[in-house]
């Protein structure tokens, strides 16, 4: 959900349209598959009655929050008063510096985690709600200004926010994540593996941007007029030379 276009009612056509068309036409995925994988899974929950405990589990970064803002929305939208409603999100753990992935767990860490899950009532599904409208109207200002910070069940949600906000354009037109690629770039004679090995490490030590090699080669391949290729290799053109000078 952190990439495309939103509809602020989770599960209903149009949400499913406009995720439908992105797919398709961004990441050569076809509706079918995209149907398997994701609404066939996501659909399950519209009838959790039979289920005593939802578990969320998620981790710190933008990816995961806002997925876990859509998925609360789509639970309260679909809210059963007789299931309790829990969250795991992983991030700062004491004696370690990074904030930690679910994969830096050991199998033996996860009941550690599942009994320390967090408890999510009524209210903090609607104020995840709340947050997720906010999110999808992706108004730089109304962002900006919101208190994403106003609920201690969702603890890492202002955080993201912050990293979300340097998507928008700086005053070379470019994000951060756009820029940081021309750096890069610029930078050396890099492979478009390179490239991405690069950002995936820039992005583990200096933001909370959480994606995978699939959104950074998307962000790449975007930007090719402002680069060439010559054996492999990718060097900035001149319009590229222009955009990290301004």
């Amino acid at each position: 959900m952190c990439d495309g276009p939103l509809h602020k009612n989770v599960g209903s056509d149009e949400f499913w349209l406009n995720r439908y068309a992105f797919f398709e036409r961004e990441l050569g995925v076809e509706r079918l598959e995209y149907f398997d994988k994701t609404i066939k899974e996501i659909v399950k929950l519209e009838d959790v009655s039979a289920y005593r405990e939802v578990v969320l589990w998620f981790e710190f970064d933008l990816f995961c929050q806002v997925n876990l803002l859509a998925l609360c929305t789509y639970l309260l939208d679909n809210y059963v008063k007789k299931a309790n409603y829990y969250l795991v999100c992983t991030g700062k753990e004491k004696g370690k510096v990074q904030l930690q992935s679910l994969s830096d767990y050991s199998l033996k860490d996860y009941k550690n985690l599942y009994d320390n899950k967090i408890s999510l009532s009524k209210t903090s599904l609607e104020y995840a709600k709340e947050c997720w409208n906010v999110y999808v109207k992706n108004n730089f200002e109304q962002l900006k200004g919101f208190n994403f910070n106003q609920s201690s069940k969702f603890k890492y949600l202002q955080l993201a926010i912050n990293q979300h906000l340097n998507r928008f354009p700086s005053e070379n037109g470019f994000n951060q994540i756009e820029n940081e690629i021309l750096e890069i770039i610029n930078s050396n004679s890099f492979s478009e593996l390179d490239i991405v090995k690069n950002l995936l490490t820039w992005q583990k030590e200096q933001t909370v941007y959480g994606f995978g090699d699939m959104q950074y080669f998307q962000y790449l391949n975007k930007l090719e007029k402002y680069y060439s290729i010559s054996n492999k290799k990718y060097c900035l053109n001149e319009k590229g030379k222009a955009k990290i000078n301004q």
